[in-house]
């Protein structure tokens, strides 16, 4: 790093690129045995992404992910009430004002940061506030981290819009199913996997084809432009997939 005049892009280009970064996760006795301290770095403790990078991997998958560099800070979605909760009268960021279009969509590093109140979504995630100095994140696992990427209209609305671009790709279950997983998990699912994911379709079909104000009402969340083209049970129900799929543990964790 010092050796390159203190390059940060260089250091994570050199990181990321190295054969050490790159190897498989498996473990093994034999190495266990060769190296139990782990001084050569042959294996690495697996653990959640950040707040911000799993929204902006649900938006780059989605492919709703604006890739602008620079510029102001954005407000995207967020609960209603939350900065008149704790703002003074006289305060300038007493009312928030989501913005529209491209500014849903930029990249977690954009998002206003209101010091007293932060991003809903990014502090269930455990990214911290800007009262006090940070060393290490916390990283918990409850039901609230779920409960965001389930249900946040951030979350949903790129899984429908996942679900789109699979449908659109093909008309084969197997392939919609392939493009899903390999821009959230990086690997397509074995048969065993496969059976399981269509079992899911076949029933959140049938219950959509039932009851299509449900399917409407999941498609109108969020604001991006619907695919007039889709069939909405369709639709639905593949949104349900890729949110189920983008949930895997596999998926949310490095």
């Amino acid at each position: 790093l010092m050796e390159n005049g203190w390059d940060l892009q260089h250091i994570m280009k050199l990181i990321t690129s190295s054969a050490t970064y790159q190897q498989s996760a498996k473990t093994t006795s034999a190495n266990r045995k060769k190296d139990a301290e782990n001084l050569y770095l042959w294996r690495a403790a697996r653990f959640r992404l950040e707040a911000e990078q799993i929204r902006d991997m649900a938006l780059s998958a989605s492919g709703l992910l604006v890739k602008k560099i620079g510029g102001p800070s954005v407000k995207p979605y967020q609960p209603e009430g939350v900065w008149e909760a704790v703002a003074m009268k006289g305060s300038n960021t007493r009312l928030f004002k989501q913005d529209k279009g491209e500014g849903l969509y930029r990249r977690s590093l954009y998002t206003f940061w209101k010091r007293t109140a932060a991003p809903p979504s990014m502090e269930i995630l455990n990214a911290p506030t800007r009262e006090i100095f940070c060393v290490r994140r916390d990283r918990t696992n409850t039901p609230l981290a779920a409960f965001v990427t389930m249900n946040d209209t951030q979350f949903i609305e790129a899984s429908r819009a996942l679900a789109t671009r699979a449908i659109k790709q093909s008309q084969s279950f197997s392939q919609r199913l392939d493009f899903i997983t390999i821009a959230l998990m990086s690997r397509t699912l074995d048969n065993e996997e496969q059976d399981v994911v269509k079992k899911a379709l076949d029933h959140h079909l049938k219950y959509y084809l039932g009851k299509p104000e449900f399917a409407d009402q999941l498609l109108k969340v969020g604001e991006s432009p619907l695919d007039s083209t889709l069939a909405n049970n369709e639709l639905a129900a593949w949104t349900l997939i890729a949110s189920q799929i983008f949930n895997l543990d596999e998926t949310l964790t490095k």
